[in-house]
């Protein structure tokens, strides 16, 4: 099991949609779904390099299969101030078929990428696994309260 992974505030809401995003695309009966469609966001990005600006979680889908993140090393930072992108990019390797693409955005949009590039990361770390909750003694349900019912009404 993974340790708990805290994502920082400034990457909830975009890391919500990529999580929402990541998750609906991963069907077991369609298994080529992801794959297909991260395929088809990245030929749109090499056409485009600036068409996901503002839309971190797509690029970041976008990009996820074209980076390597060394998360060890990574993790090394504190995310508490945001990084900055000189501190994040010596963790990050761009597959070769990419590198013109990425240093487009990486001129451009560099915060863009950036955030992406720490979606992938937390994403890649998350533990989806629900936390166990306590249960309160008061909302347990016990048997009397379900035959507690009148049988001849």
């Amino acid at each position: 099991m993974q340790a708990e992974t805290n994502i920082p505030d400034y990457l909830t809401d975009d890391f919500s949609l990529y999580l929402e995003n990541m998750t609906s695309l991963a069907d077991p009966e369609n298994p080529d779904l992801l794959s297909n469609y991260v395929a088809t966001l990245f030929e749109q990005l090499k056409q485009m390099p600036l068409l996901f600006t503002g839309m971190v979680d797509q690029l970041a889908m976008a990009i996820s299969t074209k980076i390597r993140i060394d998360s060890k090393g990574l993790e090394k930072i504190s995310f508490t101030p945001e990084p900055s992108w000189d501190d994040v990019k010596p963790f990050v390797g761009v597959h070769t078929d990419a590198r013109t693409c990425i240093t487009e955005i990486m001129t451009h949009a560099e915060q863009d990428l950036k955030i992406a590039v720490l979606l992938i990361h937390f994403y890649n770390r998350y533990d989806a696994t629900p936390l166990r909750t306590q249960v309160d003694e008061d909302d347990q349900v016990t048997d009397d309260e379900y035959n507690d019912y009148d049988e001849n009404y």
